[in-house]
């Protein structure tokens, strides 16, 4: 679903961005009214949590592949609005330092992961849910039903996106411009991904982070807080129990190099063009026009072979969360610091 530069047509492009501005806007002025200082490192968390499931490509039936996003967790641990500033930050890294979306398809980006998935997917959980206590069977089989849904809806609107550009924007004898995929392609494959497989996947990873945290840690959960303590408790100890967990995902997340096809709508100009037999002018014009510093999440500078491959891999997700953590507590901070100042008046 990382839609890659030159796929989407400017006049698709940038009306992203002009419903994401206002979004994010609101987004921050929700999370800057609830949030406090011992939230911070939740929202790092939640953010840097997003990214490695995304490292964990999953193969689908025809060569291409999928992954996780876990934008519906985060809404139902700690609200959709946060869900928005978290995956929107997870998002901004992998386009900026990976390569993995476009730059100028970010909004775009955002508007199906970071807004469509987890408000989707939230009201379905709530929806089903109802006032049932977290982590009942009732309130598991809605966040697993709740992060299913949300991920094939946005699924589908990017489906839709990649799938009208040839309808809208081609040249003078048809060929077209952009994505050269009509919405009877495009839709099939993207809600086959995810429905047979990253959906599923999904919906799983959902159920079970719920009833885990629920047991060990149910005050992360947005409205369920404990008491303040005046006990001081180190963040190794306040938060092991969900360190432990992502340390395994950060070590697993090789195993998303299995999967050795690219995802559908995510290739690079050499595939599109060994697809068709020639490179849409709109797609040539508008791609590559970004350096990632780690492109495909690889560090270059160690060589290729397997071994490489594995460490590159690792050394991305800590590089990738090293990065989100400081985004995380830079915005946090200005929040914080603004949020002090409004009190003062």
């Amino acid at each position: 679903m990382h839609i890659p530069d030159g796929y989407l047509g400017p006049q698709t492009t940038i009306p992203g961005f002009a419903v994401m501005i206002p979004t994010w806007t609101v987004a921050f002025h929700k999370v800057k009214t609830k949030l406090e200082r011992k939230n911070i490192p939740t929202l790092a968390l939640c953010s840097a949590f997003s990214f490695l499931v995304m490292m964990f490509n999953v193969p689908v039936a025809g060569g291409s592949s999928a992954h996780a996003v876990g934008a519906v967790l985060i809404a139902i641990l700690l609200g959709p609005w946060a869900a928005t500033i978290c995956v929107s930050t997870a998002l901004l890294i992998q386009a900026l330092v990976f390569g993995d979306g476009g730059i100028l398809a970010y909004g775009i980006n955002c508007l199906n992961m970071a807004v469509i998935m987890p408000f989707t997917g939230y009201f379905l959980y709530k929806l089903i849910a109802g006032k049932t206590k977290i982590g009942s069977t009732r309130n598991v089989v809605a966040s697993f039903l709740g992060s299913y849904l949300g991920l094939n809806i946005a699924a589908f609107c990017a489906s839709v996106e990649f799938g009208i550009q040839p309808l809208l924007f081609h040249d003078a004898v048809g060929h077209p411009l952009y994505c050269p995929y009509p919405l009877s392609v495009s839709i099939p494959s993207m809600l086959f991904a995810h429905s047979v497989v990253a959906g599923p996947i999904e919906g799983i990873l959902t159920a079970v982070a719920v009833t885990y945290i629920a047991k060990v840690t149910p005050q992360i959960f947005s409205g369920n807080a404990a008491p303040e303590s005046s006990e001081k408790i180190s963040f190794l100890k306040k938060y092991r129990n969900l360190l432990i967990p992502m340390l395994v995902l950060i070590l697993l997340t090789p195993l998303g190099l299995l999967a050795s096809g690219t995802a559908w709508g995510e290739w690079g100009t050499k595939e599109i063009k060994q697809a068709l037999g020639y490179l849409p002018k709109g797609l040539a014009a508008m791609s590559d026009k970004w350096n990632a510093l780690l492109p495909d999440y690889s560090l270059p500078a160690i060589g290729d072979g397997p071994f490489s491959s594995v460490a590159g891999y690792i050394l991305s997700a800590l590089v990738g969360i090293f990065c989100i953590s400081a985004l995380i507590f830079l915005m946090s901070k200005w929040i914080m610091k603004s949020k002090k100042g409004a009190g003062k008046k």
